[in-house]
């Protein structure tokens, strides 16, 4: 399939699940699910949670795994609630980005310097990050202390001394706001699609443009330059690589420490969010990050799809916490369109050989397919309002899901987590 189809497939993609989002407003009413406030929180929420998965994407194609993504998160949020206060958004900007760096230069030492299995190196940051912010906070915030800073505790900094710069498109979203117009006669899908408009154009941060930027601008790194491809050989035959000249060491330094910017950027925004640094904000971001990253299949653009359902899930259980029930609805129509695809597969004359031998496993799937249809519709029928506790875990319970679904079909880089050592042979 050429690369113009994967296109046109992707646009269709897009176009069906805004029909059943639309379908779905209609008859729940639940005319919040497609506004532009609600695509406009979870770009920004999406955001945090994609530099995350972008971090974990450079480390792992360098074969060094990085699950201490939300430490450096950690240490991101506090470096930018610190600067923000005092010199700016742009300020916060690059001291996060600093500050996640520095957690990936450790993470590097330890991996690939001195060795230390990934995992307890992770796990060791993700220790280090809240304890580190938490020591910080003490000394500079805590009440009676000389160094502190009025409007600030042992677990929140001050606001930012100025919100960042968030232009809207003129006309279609500023001014006339013709998007905003045909989105309040909440018409079927018309109104849906402004309401997306509205949402990614309407007051948006300029950094924010900026990290979305930044997926793009991965792509066309690893996947279309020398150095991307030298990367990428990292993780996947380390010792082939050094016998074609790869610095192997200091690839895998440059990927990792990259790797921990990203994930601090991805703390920058979440304090753009709440306008400073509160202790424990990141709320697991940094593994749903990690997530996205598997979800995507360790490729930039399903780790962007990924995100962005992240986000959306995220900031629908913080605007409306009813309109999450209406995801039942929506969770059984897309059930019954992936029944529907299924039968006429199975159906039609020219199908695979492949699909007629597997035809016993695909019966049972679509088994259990109809059955979470059922509960589903039952679920939407029956309840008017989640508790908030499920409502809360919801991000948490569709990171468990997805990763459940999307492993059947993950292909990891082959080196990813080994130890490499030079001259010697895995």
């Amino acid at each position: 399939m050429t690369r113009v189809r994967k296109y046109h497939l992707t646009l269709i993609g897009v176009a069906a699940l805004l029909l059943v989002v639309s379908l779905v407003r209609v008859i729940t009413g639940h005319n919040d699910i497609t506004s532009s406030g609600m695509f406009s929180a979870a770009l920004l929420l999406a955001v945090p949670i994609g530099l995350a998965g972008l971090g974990g994407l450079w480390a792992e194609r360098a074969g060094v795994v990085n699950i201490g993504l939300e430490g450096m998160m950690v240490l991101g949020t506090w470096s930018a609630g610190w600067a923000g206060y005092q010199w700016g958004p742009w300020a916060a900007l690059v001291a996060g980005l600093l500050a996640g760096a520095i957690g990936g230069l450790i993470h590097a030492v330890a991996t690939i310097s001195f060795g230390v299995d990934h995992i307890i190196s992770g796990v060791a940051i993700n220790l280090l990050g809240p304890g580190v912010t938490r020591f910080l906070s003490e000394v500079l915030y805590k009440e009676g202390t000389t160094a502190s800073v009025a409007g600030a505790g042992i677990t929140t900094s001050p606001p930012l001394s100025s919100p960042p710069p968030t232009p809207s498109l003129p006309l279609l979203s500023d001014g006339p706001d013709l998007l905003g117009k045909l989105e309040s006669t909440h018409w079927f899908l018309l109104s849906d699609l402004a309401g997306l408009l509205r949402g990614l154009t309407h007051e948006v941060n300029l950094l924010l443009v900026l990290a979305v930027l930044l997926l793009p601008l991965t792509y066309a790194v690893l996947w279309r330059t020398s150095f991307g491809l030298r990367l990428r050989s990292a993780g996947e035959n380390p010792w082939a690589a050094e016998s074609l000249g790869v610095n192997v060491y200091r690839i895998k330094y440059i990927a990792v420490v990259i790797s921990g910017a990203f994930a601090g950027l991805g703390g920058v925004f979440l304090v753009f969010f709440a306008n400073k640094y509160v202790e424990g904000q990141t709320q697991g971001r940094g593994f749903i990050g990690l997530a996205t990253m598997i979800f995507g299949n360790w490729r930039p653009g399903g780790l962007a799809a990924g995100a962005a359902l992240f986000g959306y899930a995220d900031g629908l259980q913080l605007r409306s916490k009813e309109a999450v029930v209406s995801f039942f609805l929506f969770g059984a129509v897309l059930l019954l369109a992936y029944l529907v695809i299924q039968i006429r597969r199975l159906t039609a004359p020219d199908r695979p050989a492949d699909l007629v031998a597997g035809a016993s496993r695909q019966y049972v799937r679509m088994a259990f397919a109809t059955l979470g249809m059922i509960v589903l519709f039952w679920l939407w029928l029956t309840v008017d309002r989640l508790p908030d506790e499920f409502v809360y875990i919801t991000p948490h319970v569709l990171t468990l899901l997805v990763l459940l679904v999307a492993s059947q079909r993950l292909r990891m880089p082959k080196a990813d987590g080994v130890r490499y050592r030079r001259g010697e042979q895995h």
